[in-house]
């Protein structure tokens, strides 16, 4: 077998071994860069003006070299220089190596936003990246880095869905953000969908002072327009014109208002001694096996609660066509769409992110932190819910002409 030739070394040995260590190396390596890219910068100044330094044909020719400045950048391979800057006269010199901006790599710009969408402050990421890196960036840096997110988010929102969702759960976060000078409490509200392959997805997020039937009906809108045809069943809190929004925009949804949501208002009613009892009573209730039987718990309910707690109990009979939906459902599909549990642990992981900001200076900001805390969470949503197999079949049965796989 023929031997391959050794790659001719670029310099002679004696170069290399005036090099005692590792660092030594990367330090001559360094200033050999930062001298070659320097001089790259001189080259194109000279382009740039039509002649080199020194030469007489620069007399008179209305521009000249005007010294230089510092410049900090980051390079994958040597990491952070400081470069002196050539500059002209006219200030309109732009170097093509080292464009205007060009201060921080892409490696700590992806660091810097991976801080800030775990709910660090732009103060705090600024301290971490000195820190790291040793490098001095403002907290508008920062600011201006991730606001490239939201061309991400804007692209997010307004991507295809699904034709048909199999359930879709819809509730709302409270973020303190500011607003003509004042800080204000502002909703985020969040819609989940249950996809065909028993995978979950966040649809969008919409932020709004006050909910009404003209919001949810703009929201809804929103979602078909993205291709959205069919949602089989809608689980929520009781959300101000919801229900007469989804019959308009989806009317063969079945609408589940959340039962956990509405033990917690009707509790509120409830002094503290008799809470206990009453939870005891309401569960007989809501944990029938079917639909007339439950409504026959709520009349014993009633009989035995509503001297002293009649507005708990009109709010179960007002809504009892919307809270007993789940009822018509076997046992595993009735665990996923009685409660808003599901958007409740994607609120709590918002919360986690969010919670070190205290208030936002406006919608923008409350937007980048709640997209990336968003993309954060759902990089766990890998598999479908537990026992989607047995659920899936009780989906084909009970919407067998709706249901796409």
């Amino acid at each position: 077998m023929q031997k391959k030739n050794k790659p001719e070394p670029k310099f002679p040995k004696e170069f290399y071994q005036q090099f005692k260590s590792k660092e030594s190396f990367q330090e001559y390596f360094n200033t050999m860069f930062k001298e070659g890219i320097e001089h790259m910068l001189q080259s194109e100044l000279d382009e740039h003006l039509g002649y080199s330094k020194h030469a007489k044909e620069g007399a008179n020719t209305g521009n000249s070299r005007n010294g230089s400045f510092p410049k900090t950048i980051t390079t994958e391979s040597v990491g952070d220089l400081v470069l002196n800057i050539p500059r002209d006269r006219n200030g309109d010199f732009e170097p093509r190596i080292i464009p205007k901006g060009s201060t921080i790599s892409s490696k700590i710009e992806d660091s810097i936003l991976g801080m800030y969408s775990r709910g660090m402050t732009t103060s705090d990421v600024r301290k971490q990246i000195l820190d790291m890196y040793g490098l001095e960036i403002s907290e508008t840096t920062v600011s201006n880095i991730t606001e490239r997110i939201m061309e991400s988010a804007r692209e997010w929102q307004q991507r295809a869905l699904e034709p048909v969702y199999y359930a879709v759960w819809m509730d709302g976060i409270v973020l303190k953000i500011r607003e003509d000078s004042k800080v204000i409490n502002k909703c985020v509200y969040i819609v989940i969908g249950l996809k065909p392959d028993g995978k979950k997805e966040v649809l969008g997020f919409w932020i709004e002072k006050t909910e009404s039937a003209a919001f949810w009906m703009s929201v809804l809108t929103d979602l078909k327009a993205r291709g959205v045809e069919d949602i089989l069943i809608a689980c929520t809190d009781n959300l101000k014109g919801f229900t007469q929004a989804i019959g308009a925009v989806f009317p063969q949804a079945v609408t589940q208002l959340c039962i956990v949501h509405q033990i917690r208002n009707s509790c509120k009613f409830v002094v503290w001694k008799d809470r206990a009892e009453f939870c005891t009573d309401l569960k007989v209730m809501y944990t029938a096996i079917n639909r007339d039987i439950a409504w026959e718990e709520l009349q014993r309910f009633k009989i035995k609660w509503q001297a002293k707690y009649k507005y708990a109990i009109k709010s179960w009979e007002e809504n009892w066509d919307n809270l007993s939906n789940y009822f018509e459902y076997p046992l595993e599909l009735r665990k996923i769409v009685y409660t808003t549990n599901t958007i409740e642990n994607l609120n709590r992981g918002i919360r986690k992110y969010t919670k070190t900001k205290g208030q936002f200076p406006n919608d923008n900001s409350a937007s980048k932190s709640v997209f990336l805390s968003i993309k954060n969470i759902e990089e766990s949503w890998t598999k479908p819910i537990k026992s989607w197999g047995l659920i899936l079949h009780q989906y084909l049965i009970i919407f067998e002409d709706r249901c796409r796989l």
